[in-house]
């Protein structure tokens, strides 16, 4: 669920190449948050919010960074090429153990443009609750404009204050005693037992583990199946406003509602055949953040779309945009085939196909993944002290194994099975699904957005939520999902290493 919220959002692009073009009409996949101030206006149209973006100004840590030596001839154990969460807290959990780490990215100091949501104990359970500035302690979802459509989600709810993560992650790598290096990766030469990083500025770093954690362009990782995903469409503002008719102790999750396109119209047609939803977090009478999302859709709506959709919808609201702070357009791959298993470059995030195919979500998994991997390099990386351990493919194989395990890859097999129906569900069914879904025991609906259910559970979950389905519900999943339920059991079958 493409929100800010139903994710933590991560698009660090990196060096390599530019992320992979979805197909027209979609804009590019990139994150643009503008910061500064906007004049005051109302929303009258897709133009006029527009016109509300204010221009771009990064926002930069004051850092001290320990630079790479360029003259070192030994490889470092491992280099991280990117600067997202996931890349940074691999970085320093394996130096933390001894390692020599050094991170490669070309704005190392950046603090990450996105608005983060996550749920509060997702980050509790990584020690990171220091890491939210504002905390939500229930959110709700409209499902349609009826008096009963409207459910309150016990779980509470947070945004991150990214600049404290940012500042959190970078002081622990440096005391851990990572290095960087300000470039881009334009290639890499593997040997035996070490891989030449070939940067931008003509630095050669050479390395014995190379970690791809560039994100959606895929700057290292090799795929080798072709590339189809489906793509959730965003369009957020952060503003001041003259007010707004949200609960300010409330964060909205979704609103599906529809009473703001007039009966009749194109747009209100565009909206039953592929809908979008509000996702909102209020942090005061007159501060908040309003994004309309496309969950998924293949090919992707264009933004321009997404925004002519919002500022209808902040019409009908009775919303007047005194100014925006930031604008953020997102535009997400989800679901496609995974990287080749296993291959010398070790990935994580979206590099490596770890985005929730039903929802969007990943900063919150990669983050606590991020462990997993570090150890696993630790473990069996060669260090040449005498301990026992593994280099070149073999290593790299090893590290693979523990980031997509079989039951790991089941459940993705299960989400993607889950992409496939919604991106045939229109408004009327979407509605349909999701009343079900959040009827559900939290330990299904908590589980399936956080991925921590596993297959046999997943199948229980399907269970449960076909049974809580109306009747309409179950006929239309019966239809629309015999096909990709078919898929799914295929390549369950034939992934022999489970």
């Amino acid at each position: 669920m493409a929100t800010a919220a139903l994710l933590l959002r991560t698009h660090h692009h990196h060096p390599c190449k530019p992320p992979p073009s979805p197909p027209p009409p979609v804009a590019r996949a990139a994150v643009l948050c503008r910061a500064a101030a906007g004049t005051s206006a109302w929303p009258a149209s897709a133009a006029a919010l527009r016109s509300l973006a204010p221009p771009t100004r990064p926002e930069l840590l004051s850092l001290d960074l320990p630079r790479y030596d360029p003259s070192r001839a030994r490889p470092v154990d491992l280099a991280v090429v990117g600067g997202g969460p996931a890349g940074l807290a691999v970085a320093q959990r394996v130096a933390e153990a001894g390692l020599s780490v050094c991170a490669i990215d070309p704005s190392p100091a950046l603090v990450w443009p996105n608005n983060y949501g996550v749920w509060v104990d997702e980050f509790e359970a990584m020690g990171l609750s220091h890491c939210l500035d504002t905390v939500w302690p229930s959110a709700s979802v409209f499902i349609d404009d009826s008096g009963g459509g409207v459910k309150s989600l016990d779980r509470p709810y947070a945004r991150v204050a990214r600049r404290k993560l940012k500042s959190t992650m970078m002081d622990r790598c440096v005391a851990n005693g990572v290095v960087f290096h300000q470039a881009k990766v334009a290639k890499a030469v593997h040997h035996d037992a070490s891989s030449l990083l070939i940067c931008d500025d003509g630095v050669a770093v050479p390395a014995t583990v190379v970690l791809d954690a560039t994100g959606f362009s895929r700057c290292l990782v090799r795929y080798d199946k072709p590339y189809n995903p489906g793509y959730q469409v965003a369009y957020g503002i952060l503003a001041e406003v003259d007010g707004h008719p949200f609960d300010i102790d409330k964060m909205l999750f979704m609103d599906w509602r529809d009473s703001h396109l007039p009966e009749g119209s194109e747009i209100r047609e565009r909206n039953r055949r592929i809908p979008t939803f509000l996702y909102a977090m209020p942090f005061s009478p007159t501060k908040i953040f309003l994004e309309e999302t496309s969950l998924v859709a293949r090919p992707g709506l264009a933004m321009d779309d997404i925004q002519e959709r919002m500022a209808a919808r902040l019409r009908h609201l009775g919303i007047r945009v005194r100014s925006v702070e930031e604008d953020e357009r997102c535009v997400i791959p989800m679901g496609g085939p995974l990287p080749v298993l296993p291959q010398r470059v070790v990935g994580i995030g979206g590099t490596a196909g770890m985005v929730h195919p039903s929802t969007g979500y990943m900063v919150a998994r990669t983050l606590a993944t991020a462990p997993i991997v570090a150890d696993a390099i630790v473990r069996f990386l060669d260090t040449g002290n005498g301990t026992a351990g593994l280099a070149g493919d073999a290593l790299s194989a090893e590290v693979w194994k523990q980031l997509w395990p079989a039951n790991r890859r089941r459940q993705r097999e299960f989400f993607c099975f889950g992409m496939d129906v919604l991106l045939k569900l229109d408004l009327e069914g979407t509605r349909r699904f999701f009343d079900a879904f959040f009827d559900l025991e939290p330990h299904y609906w908590h589980g399936f957005l956080s991925s921590r259910l596993f297959l046999p559970e997943l199948l229980m979950f399907g269970l449960k939520l076909f049974g809580n389905a109306s009747n309409t519900s179950r006929l239309e999943i019966m239809a629309k999902g015999t096909v990709p339920l078919g898929k799914m059991i295929g390549n369950l079958i034939q992934d022999r290493d489970g």
